[in-house]
């Protein structure tokens, strides 16, 4: 059974994942409309890394439930390596701006 911290902690965490997918999906269309500045290869990326952070997580989330951990845990499991990528995606792209793409 989940407290009240726990509903709170996970979905104040899934909040900020959310927000940054959204950042990222809003500077990758920018680049691809020739205003931010964004790598070539990263309509290849974002593929990728979703393929990518969706096995890890979902390996995670498996290894938990198997273990018998509660649902918060297997539910951070599932997002950790998410997360992960969204963080690093927003600082990445944010710290490229707007411009001609490179």
């Amino acid at each position: 059974m989940m407290t009240p911290a726990e509903m709170m902690a996970l979905s104040l965490r899934n909040s900020r994942m959310m927000s940054e997918a959204g950042m990222i999906v809003s500077m990758r269309m920018l680049g691809m409309a020739g205003m931010w500045r964004v790598n070539p290869a990263e309509n290849a990326r974002m593929v990728e890394e979703k393929l990518a952070a969706v096995t890890d997580g979902a390996m995670a989330a498996t290894r938990a439930a198997l273990r018998g951990a509660k649902a918060t845990t297997i539910a951070e499991a599932a997002m950790k390596p998410v997360r992960r990528t969204t963080a690093a995606n927003v600082k990445r792209l944010a710290k490229l701006g707007p411009g001609k793409p490179t």
